[in-house]
């Protein structure tokens, strides 16, 4: 039987976050974006701790920040970390960077499926044609661009879309992103795994720090400890992948091996039940956490989120990385089916921008990893700067430029290893000056975002939060060497 042949001017795969803020600004374009979902919204998804930038500029810019006041999610002012050479817990609060003082300097945990449902259901109400349970069978394409999508719909009948362009939002567990023909490059550095599960009853921090993210390293790793509300909580531990193995046998008994080495968490949990019921039930794995494909589009198609890249989740990035990347896709392909900007010009910006913000990440993680104290575990041992490796090196060369750029810089070793080792120490010293987390915001707490890699890692962030608050108001200086800005409506890219 024929496939039923449909048409668009783009087609969006995948509705998570990345996916659903392509296709509601495209749909803000004015354009015609059908988005296919292979599962059924809601639907389960591990990554509950945002950034300002995406609630208060990708949010407001897509028109869900009412909608997201009205879920009581849990308020996030910062995080909260038992890390590096001091015992006591330090906090870094998002109120202390000027861009993020007053009203919107907080964020929130979340439960993924209940904050990708507002996306999604919200590009509905744009405009979007958004068709769940309908997996991509095939990406069409030629030797000169990428033509459309083959999918299967509820029904079982297949269907053809033409298509302008194809977005991949898809996650990091499809196929789809080979169709850009770039390689998918792997961090030896941040190679870990993570063990997680949900409890009921856990205790909170003292407020108004109750609803922070907690980040608490031991010998073997570090444990995340996310309120999602007043009594759900997420727990994690990071591990090397050297310590798989003992993920093979009772996923419950390596869990709680974890948290009773780390005393912080131990203590908050003393109390509390695991989930064993439900969507919250299960114990679960996630593997290989930092990795970048060598290019993020062709002509034609274009990688966004996890598709394209991710980064350790100590800092809580994966969304923020997602949606940022959805704007930026979505200004570009505006651009072009405008006939304002070329093809070439619009996704070099993309890929620039894409690549810059996950190199200020990737060097402030570094920096992060680098500061915690403990020298005799393999854990930390393996993750200081001075250890850095030529597939480390290959990694970050290719996140930073792509192999078809011909991006050289950080390609010595000492100098990226300096780099980060400066970064690490002025972080550290930072820290260390700031002092407990009890410290209110104040001249005190300005030492943390007084550090350059602290600085260059909150800046696109400031940009994307400012242009969400201010709307048509903001005004962006080019962020690349002769490089495009936003559209007044910031929607599209235009010469600067």
């Amino acid at each position: 039987m024929s496939p039923i042949i449909e048409s668009a001017d783009i087609v969006v795969i995948g509705g998570g976050p990345g996916g659903s803020t392509t296709a509601t600004l495209l749909a803000k374009g004015g354009h015609r974006v059908v988005l296919l979902e292979k599962e059924t919204f809601p639907r389960y998804q591990i990554g509950e701790s945002l950034l300002p930038s995406t609630v208060h500029g990708i949010g407001r810019m897509l028109g869900v920040t009412e909608e997201l006041e009205k879920a009581s999610f849990m308020v996030k002012r910062g995080g909260s970390f038992r890390w590096g050479t001091n015992p006591v817990p330090w906090n870094f609060l998002f109120a202390v960077a000027p861009e993020l003082s007053g009203p919107t300097s907080y964020a929130y945990q979340v439960e993924r499926m209940k904050f990708d449902d507002i996306l999604l259901r919200n590009a509905a109400k744009n405009g979007v044609d958004v068709r769940e349970n309908s997996p991509v069978t095939e990406v069409i394409g030629d030797d000169e661009r990428v033509r459309g999508v083959r999918y299967t719909d509820p029904d079982g009948a297949e269907h053809e879309i033409r298509a302008t362009f194809v977005v991949d939002a898809s996650g990091n567990r499809s196929r789809v992103h080979q169709n850009v023909k770039g390689e998918r490059i792997y961090s030896d550095f941040f190679k870990n795994i993570a063990l997680f599960g949900y409890f009921e009853g856990g205790k909170r921090l003292p407020a108004p720090d109750s609803g922070n993210i907690l980040c608490a390293a031991f010998d073997e790793g570090w444990m995340w400890y996310i309120p999602l509300s007043d009594t759900l909580t997420s727990v994690g531990a990071v591990i090397s992948r050297e310590h798989a193995a003992k993920l093979q046998g009772d996923q419950e008994e390596a869990l709680r091996g974890f948290i009773d080495r780390c005393d912080i968490v131990k203590g908050f949990l003393a109390d509390a039940t695991r989930v064993t019921e439900g969507t919250y039930g299960e114990i679960r794995t996630r593997k290989d956490y930092s990795y970048t494909n060598s290019t993020f589009h062709r002509p034609g198609m274009v990688l966004v989120g996890d598709a394209a890249c991710f980064i350790d989740p100590v800092f809580s990035t994966g969304v923020h990385l997602a949606t940022y990347a959805g704007l930026l896709a979505a200004r570009s392909i505006n651009s072009v089916l405008a006939g304002d900007i070329t093809e070439e010009r619009a996704f070099g910006e993309f890929e620039g921008r894409y690549r810059r913000e996950y190199r200020v990440f990737y060097e402030f993680l570094s920096a992060f990893y680098d500061m915690q104290s403990n020298e005799e575990s393999y854990f930390w041992k393996a993750r200081k700067v001075t250890n850095f490796n030529a597939t480390d090196l290959e990694a970050f060369v290719s996140l930073v430029g792509g192999v078809h750029s011909g991006e050289q810089a950080f390609t010595n070793a000492e100098q990226l290893v300096g780099e980060f080792r400066e970064s690490s120490g002025a972080l550290a010293d930072a820290v260390e000056r700031t002092g407990s987390m009890e410290t209110e915001t104040g001249d005190k707490m300005h030492h943390l975002f007084g550090t350059p890699v602290v600085r260059e890692v909150m800046a696109e962030m400031n940009n994307v939060q400012v242009r969400g608050v201010l709307g048509e108001a903001a005004k962006e200086l080019p962020l690349l060497e002769n490089g495009l800005v936003p559209s007044a409506d910031g929607l599209a890219w235009k010469e600067a």
